[in-house]
């Protein structure tokens, strides 16, 4: 995977579309990013490919809650994306929140074609134990298939070991399976195969 970069290909629909361009926030580790990559393109059956780094300054944080606005980020991740013809995943660092939300693991903005994971609440050393690089794959792996879910059109699912299923807490992420369950995985076959 190392080396896979993103082209630029034609102005598509969110369903037509047959890439995921990874987009580091900052600095993230590019070991771990080429461990996801392929994790991705299993599950969803499309090139997925590291895209440059985006710079976003810490400045930008709520100076009150340390905290990134995850609009903040879709909207900076949408302005750094040539014409949309991929769906973008950027995974940060930052700690996110939105309205109504003192936390997220991450987001998405189906009308924009942009997914967000924060590692930041996913990392073991956040609830006082110690590093474990695996389980944090693990956790991040699920949070990207739950957020790249909803660019494909999925909604939330009730079964509890679905990656669909919305994570209130790292307990209910660690809990999911990093699949969908066969009801969610016939809804985006069948949403695919209808474009």
């Amino acid at each position: 995977m190392i080396g896979k970069f993103c082209r630029a290909s034609r102005r598509t629909t969110l369903l037509e579309m047959d890439q995921i361009r990874i987009v580091p926030i900052n600095t993230v580790d590019a070991a771990f990013l080429d461990r996801l990559a392929p994790c991705i393109e299993e599950r969803f059956l499309v090139s997925a490919c590291l895209d440059r780094s985006l710079a976003v300054p810490r400045s930008s944080l709520n100076s009150t809650r340390g905290q990134l606005f995850v609009s903040t980020l879709i909207s900076k991740v949408q302005r750094a994306q040539p014409d949309g013809e991929a769906v973008a995943l950027a995974i940060t660092d930052f700690d996110l929140y939105k309205t109504s939300h003192r936390f997220v693991f991450g987001d998405a903005d189906e009308a924009q074609n942009v997914t967000v994971v924060s590692v930041h609440r996913l990392r073991s050393e956040f609830y006082g134990e110690p590093a474990d690089s695996n389980l944090l794959f693990q956790r991040t792996l699920k949070e990207c298939i739950h957020e790249l879910g909803h660019a494909f059109g999925l909604k939330h699912c009730y079964n509890a070991r679905c990656a669909m299923y919305y994570s209130n807490s790292i307990f209910e992420t660690d809990n999911k399976m990093p699949h969908f369950c066969e009801i969610c995985d016939r809804r985006l076959h069948r949403a695919r195969n209808e474009r």
